[in-house]
C-alpha cells in the first residue's frame, strides 16, 4: 500500500532563522552607519559645546578625544558605508560605452568587473590583517586614549571583507540572469583584462598605470576601484611599490578630521532637505520674485543658492527643488525643457557656493585652507546665480512667461522671511562659526547636522525617528562612496608620485607655451572636457595632485586654482553625456534628455562667461580671502 503523500509543515524556527537573517543582510551595515554618524554627530557638538557654553566643566581635555574617537568612528562608517553602496549598486561609475553593448556582453563585463573588484578586496583583507597584527606586534596605541592602534587598523580588513562578501553577492545575482556563453565571454574578458600586464610589465609604469585606469573606467567598473584595481595591476605587473602599502595607505589617507567635514555637510543636507525646510525657502524666493516675468524659474535659481548653502551638493539640491517646481513651471506655461534646464543649472551653484563638498575635497586633497576655499566661491556663486537669473528673466520675457502675481508685497515677504527664519540660520550659523573662529569648518558641518535635525523633530515636527533613520542612512551611503573614491585615489597617487607625473604634465604644458593666459585656458579647455565623461569629485581627487604643481609653477595661487577647478566641473553637471544634473532634473518629469539639453544651451554659455572671469579676473575669487585674511 503507497503512502499517502502528506505535505511536511514548515517548521516555525527556520522561518524565524530566515526572517532574522533576511534582516541582518538587509540592515546590519545600515544599522552600524547610523549608529556611528548618531555619536561622531553628538562628540563633535559635545566639543564645541564644552568650548563656549560649559567651559568651566573639564571632561578630560575633550576636544582631543572626542575628535580621536569621532575620526576612528567615521573610518568604520566610511568602509561599512562602502560596503552597503556595493549591496545597493550605488557607485560612481562610467556607463558611456557598456550601454551600448548587447545586454550579454555587459553581463559579461559586470562580471568580469565583479572579479577583479573582488582579489583587490581579497589583497586588502589579507594585508590588512598583517598590519593589525604588526599593531599589537608593536604595542602601537592612539595618542589620547591609549586606544591599541590594531582596533582603529581593523577597519581596513573588516571593511573591505565586507565589501567583499557584498560583491560575491552582487557577482551571483548577475551570474544567475547569465548564459554559458556569457560565462566563456566574462572569462575571455577577464583574460584580455590582464594581458597588458604581462606583455607589458617592462614597459611605462606610467603607460600601463593610466592605460589600466581608462580601459576599466570604459569598460564600467565603479571609478573608485577602478583607481585600485589599475594601481594593483600595475604593481604586479612591475613591483614599482609593495601591496602591502595599500592598506596603510587607505588608513591614513582619511584619518583625517578636516576630511569629516564630508559626511556631516552631506547629513545635513539630507537631513533638511526631509523637512519642510526647502518649502519655506521656495516660499520666501516666490514673494522676492514671483511677480516678475520668469517668475517661478528666478525663484527657482534663487532658492538652489539658498540651499546650496545648506546642502553643498548640485544634485541634492536639483532633486529637493525640481521636485517642487518643474512640476509648477510646467502648469503655468513654461516650456518642459527649459523648465528642468533652469532648474539643472541652478543647482551646479551647489558646488561653487559654501559649504561646498567639492571645495572640501579639493581642500583635504590639495593641503589647502578649506576656510579660505569657501571665501573664494562665494562671489563666484553669487555671479552665477545673478547671471543666470538675468538670462532666465530675458528668456521668459520674450516667451511671454509671467509670474504668479502683479506686484511686490514687503508684508508677504516679511512674513515669509519670519517664517524662514530657521532655514536662514543655517548659513549664518555654518559661515559665521568658521569665519568669526567660533568653529572649523568640520566642526560647523557638524553642528549644522544637529541643527537640522533639532529644527526638524522639535520644531517643525516633520522628521520622525524613521526619517532620521533614513536620512543618516543615506548620508552614510552617500559620503561613503566619496570617501572610498579619496582611499583609492591615494594608493593611485602613489604611482602619480613615484613616477614624477606632475613634473611631466608640467614640462609638457609648458612646452606648448609658456604664456600664463594661454596655459589658463588649455587647463580650461581640459577640465570642461574631463566634465564631459568624468563625475566632479573623481575627477578633483584624480586630477589635482597633478595639475596644482604646474599651476603654482606658473604663479597661480592654489585657493584660486580650486575655484577654477570646481567651476568647470560645475559646468560639467550639465554637460552630457555624464551631466548629473541634466539627468535629476529630467528624471523629476520623465522629460527627455534632449529636451533639457535644448533648454540648457544659452544657460551654459552664460556659465562658460562667468567661467572666463573668474579665471581671468583672480580678485573675483581672491578679494574676500585677502580682505578677510589680511
Amino acid at each position: 500500500m503507497m503512502k499517502e503523500n502528506v505535505p511536511t509543515k514548515a517548521n516555525p524556527t527556520d522561518n524565524v532563522w530566515k526572517k532574522t537573517w533576511r534582516q541582518i543582510d538587509l540592515r546590519f551595515e545600515e544599522v552600524l552607519i547610523v549608529v556611528g554618524f548618531a555619536i561622531f554627530i553628538l562628540l563633535i557638538n559635545l566639543q564645541v559645546i564644552n568650548r563656549y557654553v560649559l567651559p568651566f566643566i573639564e571632561i578630560g581635555n575633550i576636544t582631543t578625544w572626542t575628535e580621536e574617537i569621532s575620526r576612528y568612528i567615521f573610518i568604520f562608517v566610511s568602509f561599512l558605508g562602502a560596503s552597503l553602496a556595493i549591496k545597493k549598486r550605488e557607485n560612481i561609475r562610467v556607463n558611456i560605452l557598456v550601454d551600448r553593448f548587447p545586454e550579454h556582453i555587459r553581463n559579461a563585463i559586470d562580471a568580469a568587473n565583479s572579479l577583479f573588484m573582488l582579489y583587490f578586496s581579497y589583497l586588502m583583507v589579507m594585508y590588512g590583517f598583517d598590519l593589525v597584527a604588526f599593531q599589537f606586534e608593536t604595542n602601537q596605541s592612539t595618542p589620547a586614549m591609549g586606544i591599541p592602534m590594531a582596533i582603529p587598523y581593523s577597519a581596513i580588513p573588516i571593511g573591505f571583507l565586507f565589501m567583499g562578501i557584498r560583491l560575491i553577492q552582487t557577482l551571483i545575482e548577475d551570474v544567475k540572469g547569465m548564459t554559458p556563453k556569457d560565462g566563456v565571454t566574462a572569462v575571455a574578458l577577464s583574460i584580455l583584462f590582464i594581458l597588458p600586464a604581462i606583455l607589458f610589465k617592462d614597459g611605462s609604469i606610467t603607460l600601463l598605470l593610466f592605460g589600466y585606469f581608462v580601459f576599466f573606467i570604459l569598460f564600467g567598473m565603479q571609478i573608485a576601484f577602478a583607481l585600485g584595481v589599475s594601481t594593483l595591476a600595475t604593481v604586479l605587473a612591475t613591483d614599482a611599490i609593495p601591496v602591502d602599502f595599500f592598506p596603510q595607505t587607505a588608513f591614513t589617507s582619511i584619518d583625517s578630521f578636516p576630511i569629516m567635514a564630508v559626511p556631516f555637510f552631506i547629513a545635513a543636507g539630507v537631513i533638511m532637505g526631509n523637512s519642510s525646510i526647502i518649502k519655506k525657502l521656495l516660499h520666501l524666493s516666490d514673494e522676492l520674485l514671483g511677480f516678475l516675468p520668469g517668475g517661478l524659474a528666478l525663484v527657482a535659481i534663487v532658492t538652489s543658492m539658498f540651499f546650496s548653502a545648506i546642502s553643498g551638493s548640485g544634485p541634492a539640491t536639483v532633486a529637493a527643488i525640481g521636485t517642487l517646481l518643474i512640476p509648477a513651471m510646467i502648469k503655468q506655461g513654461y516650456h518642459p525643457g527649459f523648465s528642468a534646464a533652469v532648474v539643472a543649472a541652478a543647482g551646479t551653484i551647489g558646488i561653487i557656493i559654501p559649504p561646498s563638498n567639492p571645495l572640501v575635497i579639493y581642500g583635504v586633497v590639495s593641503q589647502s585652507s578649506i576656510s579660505e576655499l569657501f571665501m573664494a566661491g562665494i562671489i563666484p556663486g553669487v555671479l552665477t546665480g545673478a547671471a543666470l537669473m538675468l538670462v532666465t528673466y530675458v528668456i521668459s520675457k520674450k516667451n511671454g512667461w509671467q509670474g504668479d502675481r502683479e506686484s511686490f508685497s514687503l508684508k508677504g515677504t516679511l512674513i515669509a522671511a519670519w517664517d524662514a527664519k530657521w532655514a536662514l540660520l543655517v548659513p549664518v550659523i555654518i559661515l559665521g562659526g568658521i569665519y568669526g573662529g567660533i568653529m572649523t569648518p568640520t566642526e560647523a558641518a557638524a553642528v549644522a547636522a544637529a541643527y537640522g535635525l533639532v529644527i526638524g523633530i522639535f520644531v517643525y515636527k516633520d522628521l520622525d525617528y524613521k526619517a532620521v533613520y533614513k536620512s543618516l542612512a543615506t548620508a552614510g551611503v552617500t559620503s561613503a562612496v566619496i570617501i572610498l573614491l579619496i582611499v583609492m585615489a591615494n594608493i593611485f597617487g602613489r604611482l602619480i608620485t613615484l613616477e614624477q607625473v606632475a613634473e611631466a604634465v608640467a614640462d609638457f604644458v609648458l612646452a606648448i607655451s609658456e604664456n600664463k593666459l594661454v596655459i589658463l585656458l588649455l587647463l580650461n579647455v581640459f577640465l570642461l572636457l574631463v566634465g564631459l565623461v568624468l563625475e566632479a569629485l573623481a575627477a578633483i581627487v584624480i586630477l589635482t595632485p597633478i595639475l596644482l604643481p604646474m599651476a603654482m609653477e606658473l604663479g597661480i595661487d592654489p585657493i584660486h586654482f580650486g575655484v577654477i577647478m570646481i567651476f568647470n566641473l560645475a559646468i560639467g553637471l550639465i554637460t552630457p553625456p555624464v551631466g548629473v544634473n541634466l539627468f535629476v532634473s529630467a528624471g523629476v518629469m520623465k522629460l527627455k534628455i534632449e529636451q533639457v539639453i535644448r533648454g540648457i544651451i544659452p544657460l551654459l554659455i552664460t556659465m562658460i562667461i562667468i567661467l572666463l572671469l573668474v579665471t581671468y579676473v583672480p580678485d573675483i575669487s581672491m578679494w574676500l580671502v585677502n580682505l578677510l585674511g589680511d
